[in-house]
């Protein structure tokens, strides 16, 4: 629902953010590796996962859309909930994580806080199904075209086009010619469409 957060950085906690958009603060629970990015800045960007729960609406941000598809890869492992996938992403770096799956450290895994030895274990078995055999640059510039791709169709949307439409032919222009900038993305969409 909700792709990202751009404001006013009007407080921050090593848990929270406030981001004050157009005179409205959004409270945003991020990792403390987002924390380390973003505290010293007055205005940021984040990334968000929204979360609907019967007691709560909660948005998750992430200062990298690459930590953004960590956490919704962790969530979607049974057992793993957005408070864990948050500490794990608290404790590990992306590049950390990842790591410890392809090489199978369940001790690194295990040295998150609340993460035991067969939790570890299990996490490791379903991030290698998720993630899959793919280098670890493969993974990065799978998550920059994602956003490569959501930039050229919010273009495309704002100049008028059907998002349908448009998300049809760029992700025709995408298995065509992997690995396009966002302006390329643009024009090869335009002249599709």
């Amino acid at each position: 629902m909700y792709e990202y957060l751009s404001g006013k950085l009007a407080e921050i906690t090593p848990s929270f953010a406030v981001i004050d958009c157009g005179g409205v603060g959004y409270m945003v629970e991020i990792t403390v590796n987002t924390y380390t990015q973003i505290k010293d800045r007055d205005n940021v960007k984040l990334y968000v996962h929204y979360v609907v729960r019967e007691d709560a609406h909660l948005l998750f941000g992430f200062y990298e859309i690459a930590e953004r598809e960590m956490f919704r890869m962790l969530i979607s492992i049974s057992g793993v909930g957005v408070n864990t996938a948050r500490v794990m992403l608290s404790t590990l770096t992306v590049d950390e994580l990842k790591e410890a799956v392809a090489t199978k450290n369940v001790k690194k895994v295990q040295s998150v806080k609340g993460i035991g030895a067969k939790g570890a274990q299990r996490i490791i078995l379903e991030m290698q199904d998720k993630i899959g055999k793919v280098s670890d640059n493969a993974i990065s510039s799978m998550f920059e075209t994602n956003q490569n791709l959501e930039e050229a169709l919010a273009a495309l949307v704002m100049l008028g086009f059907q998002k349908a439409a448009a998300d049809k032919v760029l992700q025709a222009v995408n298995k065509k010619q992997p690995g396009l900038s966002v302006e390329e993305l643009i024009k090869e969409g335009l002249k599709a469409l």
